[in-house]
Formats: C-alpha cells, sequence, structure tokens
C-alpha cells in the first residue's frame, strides 16, 4: 500500500504525470517572476533614502565708517580711471605706430619724387638753386630785429 508521500507512477492515472509537471513549471516561473518584479520595483526606490541638507549660514558685515567706505569707493574710481587711461594709452600708441608707419610711406615716396625731379633737371639743364646754410625756412621775415619784439598792440 502506497503511503502519503510515495507518488510512484502507478498511483497517478496515465498522462498525468506530463500535467503536473508542465504545471509544477508553470508555478515555478510566475513564482520567480513575481520575485525579480517585487525586488526590482523596492530596490530602485532605495537609492532615494539619502538627503542633502545645505546650511544656510547668515551673518551680518562687519561695521565700516564713512570714512573707510570712502577710501573704498575712492580706490574703485581710481582702479577705473587707470583702467582707462591704460586703454587710451595703448589707442594712442596704436595710433602712433599707425601715423609713422605713413608718415615713412610719405617720405619715401617724397624721396623718389626729389630723385626724379633732380633727374629732369639735370636732363633740362637747370641749375639746382643754393642751398642755405643754416637759415631756416620757417623763420620770420628778416625785417624784425631779434632785439625788438614787436608789442601786442603795435603792428608791425
Amino acid at each position: 500500500m502506497p503511503g502519503r508521500g510515495d507518488c510512484s507512477l502507478a498511483s497517478f492515472p496515465a498522462g498525468a504525470e506530463h500535467k503536473g509537471i508542465r504545471m509544477n513549471r508553470k508555478k515555478r516561473l510566475y513564482t520567480v517572476a513575481t520575485i525579480v518584479v517585487l525586488s526590482l520595483s523596492t530596490s530602485i526606490g532605495q537609492g532615494r533614502r539619502n538627503y542633502e541638507v545645505e546650511a544656510q549660514v547668515y551673518s551680518v558685515p562687519g561695521y565700516q565708517s564713512d570714512a573707510s567706505r570712502a577710501i573704498k569707493a575712492y580706490e574703485r574710481l581710481m582702479e577705473r580711471h587707470m583702467d582707462l587711461t591704460e586703454r587710451t594709452l595703448a589707442a594712442i600708441g596704436a595710433d602712433m605706430q599707425a601715423i609713422a608707419a605713413r608718415l615713412e610711406a610719405v617720405d619715401a615716396g617724397m624721396t623718389q619724387l626729389d630723385l626724379r625731379l633732380a633727374r629732369i633737371e639735370r636732363h633740362l639743364g637747370i641749375v639746382p638753386p643754393p642751398v642755405s646754410s643754416g637759415l631756416d625756412p620757417n623763420a620770420p621775415p628778416a625785417s624784425v630785429a631779434p632785439g625788438d619784439s614787436p608789442s601786442p598792440g603795435r603792428p608791425l
């Protein structure tokens, strides 16, 4: 006589053994799937248990006298003035370099014109004027003596 724990093939009807195995497999599959889903759903929220708290410390700034505030304002003003002066001088320096380059180009052109004019005069037989010795062509006329300076109210 078979006991309760005895599961021999003789105790099951024909074809029942395959049906029971299939049902056990399906139960196991559903059980495993349910465990996986539950474990994943609970493990996702576990990382959110850490909280960040930022401490905000409020403090009163130190006392400043009127003189110290005025000195700081003056220092800021002077810093701005120095920056502006530096930028202006840099711009002037750049302008001076451009002007110097332009003057050198004009001087080179004048030298070429002077050489060309000298060749033309030589070819035509024109005698060049004598070179003045030390007289400034921009000096005032010689009618005014060096010791006699005209007064502001008198005409020359």
